[in-house]
């Protein structure tokens, strides 16, 4: 049994051949400048100040590969959230072209993080190059840090989101790598340099010094390399002209104290006064009712909430007539069994909206930086704040413009509530001024396959055309693979009605498909579950990640992607009819007539120009006998499209070339998983680790706490625990596990 795994957190990134197919917006030329100029001293602390929309990561991890990596010189990037480590690895990989690293073929460079994706403090080895690293994990785990130093003259450090680095941890880092290094390289990102707190603004110049002024490093009261205002990109055209829509709740929360006053003004909104906006239901209708008048006109929005249950209550408004939208939180903790909403869960919900399946996605401040939503077109301001900084990131979620992809326009929705003018909230303005036709039958014609193929395809061709849509993963598959074998068509019925469903299968999909389908009557006798016709909904999620792990996790390359609402429908349909449903095989002719990478390679065999070119694939296009093609791709502007990315794989392969190929991956143990990793990928382990443990603890025929000693009959208020913790060197094996009581449980995280 082989007990290793591919990881992301880690490997090995080799350089691309040619140059970078993205081309620098003046403004990140002006930043690469202006870094080079302060570059020329050994040591400096300086910030690089681009709003939200401006490519700060993009900027910096270009910048760093040629003036750091390519001379062999160290980096560390420093951040507070999982979503800007992820973001920041990523784009060292996709851009590591030999224009920028001329003198090295690879480097090395390792995430860590508290996520179970990412590596332990105490995996960080002396020849990693770019360590990514959360800075609460390595500011409880300095010393990791000092075999990776040693030795070194120089170093770059990179404050993601640098507005924050005044906390005590951030400081603590910093101070601990000028103890060790002697030229310390510091750069802080940010597109908000500014604090509320004039204290703050004081503790942010005594980090950052060093600025460029009339392309000379001078040092000045807050150091600042380069910086280009908001006003000014949108002038540019880079970020979307904002259009400005006040709603005035009537709703009067201005009855406050002189206490309640002061706590506002130093933390501003209160869980107290944001528990009571959350709880107003005239205002939460308000805001539901506003978007659904203009649905159309705002399209995929983001709502900033007060708090978690203004998130939950309002998401409830948005899907009264179907899901339309969600809610992302940091955490919300059940009292009764202390489950957190998992980041995994957040990061689903995301990819959702990023891929169009819900309009609305709402949350409390988790949206504010470091995540790309370019589909973004309005934000919900649904809380006050005094904060420019908060104010500046809200907006900021819709404002990628045409000269990015993006949109000419972007609407910023406030709700506007009557404060009795007691509190100075921060208005938005002062930021700019500064029908189902398959059913279960035994003959469907070719029209109707190809109409049922073409729905989802034309999302997919839609998506090509879109300039703010990186294509090329979907590009890179050759064209037949992207069409069906086949599809199971089906109905089941609900409490609701029936459901009528379409699950279209691919190539390397269809074996997963037929596997799960051939082990479903076991499954569901695991589940007692023979004599039902229908189960809960926490059973039927249970039984779909069953199938997840066992007919699916293998298959890393799925087109499309693994849908766990196709297995979800096809195991309803299973527990009703006590059989697989009908499938439905696309002939392999019929296929055929559809592959335009035949098309584009006739094209280059007769070396057409692009006149003739042209000529040709219009006389396909109106030709009668092939008028699969036309009922297929819907629009002659899809069709053409796709035969120009054929000639451009025929012509120009390296143009498709995948970052992820440049990356050799890392490998892990699964001892250094957690357990709820390990699930993922051997179950069986898994459960052989948590049986043996429990059994270990069996004390006179009783489950016995290992901390306080306390004896159970059962598992149900019992924890299996790591008694050296993971990010302190501790493995998942079983003389390193534990039975804990939910109490010593909580106990040993607290500390």
């Amino acid at each position: 049994m082989n007990n290793e795994i591919e990881v992301k957190s880690y490997g090995v990134i080799y350089t691309k051949k040619g140059t970078n197919t993205r081309n620098s917006y003046e403004h990140q030329r002006q930043a690469m400048e202006c870094l080079d100029v302060i570059n020329k001293y050994e040591s400096f602390s300086t910030l690089l100040v681009l709003p939200t929309g401006g490519g700060k990561t993009y900027t910096a991890s270009t910048w760093l590969l040629k003036n750091a990596v390519d001379k062999d010189i160290k980096i560390i990037w420093l951040a507070h959230r999982t979503m800007l480590l992820d973001q920041a690895a990523e784009s060292f990989q996709k851009f590591s072209y030999c224009e920028n690293l001329p003198h090295i073929n690879e480097f090395t460079y390792r995430i860590v993080s508290g996520s179970p994706y990412h590596d332990r403090a105490t995996d960080i080895q002396p020849s990693d190059k770019v360590l990514i690293i959360g800075k609460d994990s390595i500011g409880r785990n300095l010393p990791c840090l000092d075999s990776w130093l040693k030795n070194e003259n120089q170093i770059f450090v990179i404050v993601d989101e640098a507005h924050h680095s005044t906390a005590k941890t951030y400081r603590k880092v910093l101070d601990y790598i000028r103890g060790k290094v002697e030229n310390v390289k510091l750069i802080g990102l940010t597109a908000t340099p500014t604090r509320t707190s004039d204290k703050e603004h004081g503790l942010l110049a005594k980090i950052y010094h060093d600025g460029v002024k009339d392309k000379v490093a001078v040092k000045n009261d807050l150091g600042i390399s380069y910086s280009v205002s908001l006003q000014d990109l949108i002038n540019r055209r880079i970020l979307a002209k904002p259009i400005q829509v006040l709603y005035h709740t009537d709703e009067n929360f201005g009855d406050l104290s002189n206490t309640e006053i002061s706590k506002i003004m130093r933390n501003d909104l209160t869980e107290v006064l944001a528990d009571r906006m959350a709880k107003n239901a005239g205002r939460n209708s308000l805001i539901a009712n506003k978007y659904f008048e203009n649905q159309n006109q705002y399209g995929q929005t983001i709502v900033f909430a007060t708090n978690c249950n203004h998130a939950i209550a309002l998401c409830a408004l948005f899907n009264k007539d179907g899901r339309i939208a969600d809610f992302i939180i940091s955490s919300v903790v059940d009292s009764s069994t202390g489950v957190t909403i998992s980041r995994e869960e957040n990061d689903r919900k995301i990819k959702e909206y990023q891929e169009g399946k819900l309009k609305v996605l709402v949350n409390v401040n988790i949206l504010t930086e470091g995540v790309d939503l370019p589909a973004t077109k309005t934000v919900f301001l649904a809380r006050p704040t005094q904060s420019t900084i908060l104010m500046t990131q809200m907006i900021g979620r819709a404002l990628r413009g045409p000269a990015a992809g993006g949109t000419e326009e972007a609407y910023i929705v406030s709700f506007v509530d009557d404060w009795n003018d007691k509190i100075a909230w921060v208005n938005p303005e002062t930021i700019f001024n500064g029908d189902n036709e398959f059913k279960d039958s035994d003959a469907f014609s070719l029209q109707k396959n190809i109409r049922c193929i073409s729905v989802e395809k034309i999302q997919e061709f839609a998506r090509i055309l879109d300039s703010q849509f990186d294509s090329k993963e979907i590009e890179k598959v050759d064209f037949i693979e992207r069409i069906p074998v086949g599809m199971y068509v089906f109905d089941y019925t609900t409490e609701d009605g029936d459901v009528s469903c379409q699950v279209m299968v691919y190539n390397n999909s269809l074996h997963c498909y037929e596997n799960m389908l051939a082990g479903m009557s076991e499954l569901i006798d695991k589940f007692s579950l023979n004599d039902s016709e229908y189960a809960e909904d926490n059973v039927i999620d249970e039984m779909e990640r069953a199938c997840f792990e066992l007919y699916f996790l293998g298959n890393k390359n799925m087109i499309p992607p693994y849908r766990r609402e196709d297995v979800i429908n096809i195991i309803n349909y299973y527990l009703q009819k006590d059989s697989a449903p009908r499938f439905y095989k696309f002939e392999e002719v019929d296929r055929q007539k559809l592959d335009v990478k035949k098309i584009a390679q006739y094209i280059c065999d007769n070396n057409m120009g692009i006149n003739q070119q042209n000529e040709y694939l219009k006389q396909i296009w109106d030709d009668e006998d092939e008028n699969i093609i036309k009922l297929f791709f819907n629009k002659e502007m899809y069709f053409q499209k796709m035969v120009s990315v054929e000639l451009t794989k025929l012509t120009r392969p390296d143009f498709y070339f995948d970052s992820d190929d440049n990356v050799k991956f890392g490998k892990r143990n699964l001892e250094d998983l957690p357990l709820s990793e390990i699930k993922k990928y051997n179950p069986k382990l898994e459960a052989q680790l948590r049986s043996a443990t429990f059994s270990k603890s069996i004390k006179n025929g009783l489950y016995t706490c290992a901390s306080c000693g306390k004896q159970y009959s059962n598992k149900l208020f019992l924890h299996v625990d790591h008694i050296i913790p993971l990010n302190k060197g501790g493995k998942s094996i079983p003389e390193n596990l534990q039975i804990l009581c939910r109490s010593c449980n909580a106990k040993k995280g607290d500390r």
